[in-house]
């Protein structure tokens, strides 16, 4: 995919000062910087919605991935409902969620993908939206892929808030993007450290402090 269809995100140009914005007093200490503001995310949403609704056809089945996803999937969805396609029809949609485990404290220790057999099941020659909040390496969603394609939806895309531009990445990039950014740990917009943090609005880049304080 060409660069171009997601806003890259630096430290360099992108490091809103804390003072500058309103965060929860409990995470004073806790964060570093403000990577991404509320804002920002919110008007991508819009952007990513857009190109949903352009490029696919209806009924979606719009599969939020819990929890890190929920914000994301729940401003994606609103969005989405009150577009219309070139043909001045709104999209029908129903929604599905699924549960991935792929972290504990900042370092990836392995995936679990937990799905039911009838909800594989019913995803045969169906239109498949995979709403995701971040891809690091890869690995998970390439997974779950693998696992859905099994069961012959009609199409399946993915959208991503975000990418992370880091090393360990296998190359694979979803098919609508929000923020590509650097290879930090960061928490808001309901992604989390150990559980804390989904209260954030903000995408932040964690500080040394939030990890000790929060550590498992």
């Amino acid at each position: 995919m060409d660069s171009s269809q997601w806003i890259d995100v630096t430290v360099d140009k992108n490091h809103y000062s804390l003072d500058h914005f309103v965060i929860p007093q409990h995470y004073d200490k806790d964060v570093s910087s403000i990577l991404i503001p509320h804002g920002v995310i919110m008007d991508r949403v819009q952007k990513l919605a857009r190109l949903i609704v352009d490029e696919n056809e209806g009924p979606l089945v719009v599969c939020c991935i819990l929890k890190g996803g929920h914000q994301f999937f729940a401003d994606l969805v609103n969005c989405i409902k009150k577009l219309t396609t070139r043909e001045g029809s709104t999209v029908p949609l129903s929604l599905e969620f699924i549960r991935v485990k792929s972290y504990k404290n900042d370092q990836s220790v392995g995936v679990n993908i937990s799905l039911t057999e009838d909800e594989l099941k019913d995803f045969t020659g169906k239109n498949i939206l995979i709403v995701e909040d971040i891809i690091d390496t890869g690995k998970t969603m390439v997974a779950l892929l693998e696992r859905l394609r099994s069961y012959s939806p009609k199409s399946i895309k993915v959208t991503s808030l975000l990418i992370k531009k880091t090393e360990r990445s296998n190359g694979y990039i979803p098919d609508y993007v929000g923020f590509a950014i650097p290879d930090a740990f960061v928490v808001g917009y309901a992604l989390d450290y150990n559980e804390h943090f989904r209260d954030l609005d903000h995408i932040c880049v964690i500080s040394e402090h939030g990890k000790q304080a929060y550590a498992v």
